[in-house]
C-alpha cells in the first residue's frame, strides 16, 4: 500500500538532516527508508549489500541490487517503480529503491536518502577499521606474550565476536605476493566466529571448532595462500601454542622437501609439533642427539646419510628396496647405514634405535627450516 504523503514537508536538505542525525543514532537504513517513505508517499527500501539487508523482507531487493552490481542483469522486482544508485568515489555500493507511485518530488528525496546511506557505509567502515584493529592487536599479544591470564583471552575473545570456551585452532597463512584481504574474506565466510588479521605480512587465525572443521577452513584459503594449522587447543591459556604451531607447520610447508602435507598434519608430528611450540629446547636436544651428527656430514662431505636412512625407514629397512629406491649398490646402503651407526650412536639395524632415528629425522625435517644456512 503507497503511503501517504504529508500535507506538509520539509526540504529536502531537512530531510537530509533527518537521516544522518537517524545513522548516527544508530538506527540505520530501516530507519533511513522511514524518512525517505514519509517524504515521497511511497515505500522505500535502502539497499547496500556489503552491510546486509536490516529487514528480512528487502532480502529479494538485496538478491537484485547484488547481481546487478556483481555485473548480471537480473529482471527488476516488478514493485519497483523508481531506482537511484548509491554512489561512493564513482563505485556503486547499492540503491535506494521506491516501491510505489511517489510524489512529484520523490526524486530528490531518493537521492537524499542515497547520499545518507554513504553515512551509514562510512559508519560501518569505521566501526570494522575500529575492530580490525582491536582484532590485530589482540592476536599480537598473543603471539609477543606469554602472561596473558586464560580468563582475560577467553573475555576479550568474546568482545570481538570469538567464543574460545571451548578451545581452538591455530591458522596462520602466508598470501606471498597476493592481497591478504581475500584469506581474511576467506575464513570469515567459512568461519564466521574466527579471529583473524594480519600481523607481519601473514594472516593469523584462532578457528573455534574441531581440526576437521579448521581443515575446511584451511582447504578454503588454500586456494590463496600457504597454509599452517595446529591441533585443538582446549585450554585458552595454550592459544598462543596453536597459533605458534601453526606457525612452525606453515615454515616446514614453506620450506619445501619436509613431509606430505598429511603426515605433517597428524601422529608424530603434529605431536613434535606441539612439543616445538611449547618446548623448542627439547625437540632441538633431540635433533641434536641422534639425527645432527648424521646432518653436520653430509653437508661437509657432501654424502646423503640423512637421505639413506629415510630411504631405509621408508621401505620398512629392506637393503633391496632402499637400493633401487636411491639408485645404489646394496653395499653402499649397507656403508652408509654403518657410518649412520658411528656418528650418531644409534644402529638401524635394532628396533629401538630404530625407532629413536626414525623420529629424530621427523624432528629434523620441522626445524631444518629453522637452522642456520
Amino acid at each position: 500500500m503507497p503511503v501517504s504523503a504529508p500535507d506538509s514537508l520539509p526540504s529536502p536538505r531537512g530531510a537530509h538532516l533527518e537521516m544522518v542525525g537517524a545513522v548516527l543514532a544508530g538506527d540505520g537504513l530501516e530507519r533511513v527508508a522511514e524518512i525517505a517513505a514519509s517524504h515521497t508517499g511511497a515505500p522505500v527500501v535502502v539497499i547496500v549489500p556489503r552491510l546486509a539487508a536490516p529487514v528480512e523482507a528487502w532480502a529479494p531487493y538485496e538478491r537484485y541490487v547484488a547481481k546487478r552490481l556483481a555485473g548480471g542483469k537480473p529482471d527488476r522486482p516488478l514493485q519497483v517503480c523508481a531506482e537511484v544508485p548509491i554512489v561512493s568515489g564513482g563505485q556503486e555500493l547499492g540503491a535506494v529503491l521506491m516501491l510505489a507511485s511517489g510524489g512529484l518530488d520523490a526524486g530528490e528525496y531518493l537521492h537524499v536518502a542515497a547520499v545518507a546511506a554513504l553515512t551509514e557505509v562510512a559508519v560501518a567502515e569505521a566501526r570494522d577499521e575500529t575492530e580490525q584493529s582491536l582484532r590485530g592487536s589482540f592476536l599480537e599479544e598473543l603471539l609477543t606474550r606469554d602472561d596473558l591470564d586464560g580468563t582475560d583471552i577467553l573475555r576479550r575473545a568474546a568482545r570481538l565476536g570469538c567464543e574460545l570456551s571451548h578451545g581452538a585452532v591455530g591458522l596462520c597463512a602466508d598470501p606471498g605476493e597476493r592481497a591478504p584481504g581475500r584469506v581474511l574474506a576467506a575464513i570469515s565466510s567459512e568461519c564466521p566466529g574466527a579471529l583473524a588479521q594480519t600481523v607481519g605480512g601473514r594472516v593469523y587465525a584462532l578457528l573455534p571448532g574441531t581440526v576437521d572443521e579448521a581443515r575446511q577452513v584451511a582447504d578454503r584459503v588454500g586456494g590463496q595462500a600457504l597454509v599452517g594449522l595446529s591441533s585443538h587447543y582446549r585450554d585458552p591459556a595454550d592459544i598462543r601454542r596453536g597459533l605458534e604451531e601453526a606457525e612452525l607447520v606453515l615454515g616446514v610447508t614453506a620450506a619445501g622437501g619436509g613431509p606430505p602435507g598429511d603426515e605433517v598434519g597428524g601422529g608424530t608430528y603434529r605431536l613434535l609439533f606441539r612439543v616445538l611450540a611449547s618446548h623448542p629446547e627439547e625437540v632441538k636436544s633431540f635433533y641434536e642427539d641422534t639425527i645432527a651428527p648424521l646432518v653436520r656430514y653430509d653437508d661437509q662431505y657432501s654424502t646423503d646419510l640423512v637421505g639413506t636412512l629415510a630411504s631405509y625407514l621408508g621401505q620398512d629397512c629392506n637393503m633391496n628396496a632402499t637400493a633401487q629406491a636411491i639408485h645404489a649398490h646394496r653395499h653402499t646402503v649397507s656403508y652408509r647405514l654403518e657410518r649412520v651407526k658411528e656418528l650418531s650412536g644409534l644402529d638401524p639395524f635394532t628396533s629401538e634405535d630404530r625407532e629413536r632415528l626414525s623420529l629424530g629425522l621427523k624432528a629434523y625435517r620441522i626445524i631444518e627450516p629453522r637452522l642456520p644456512r
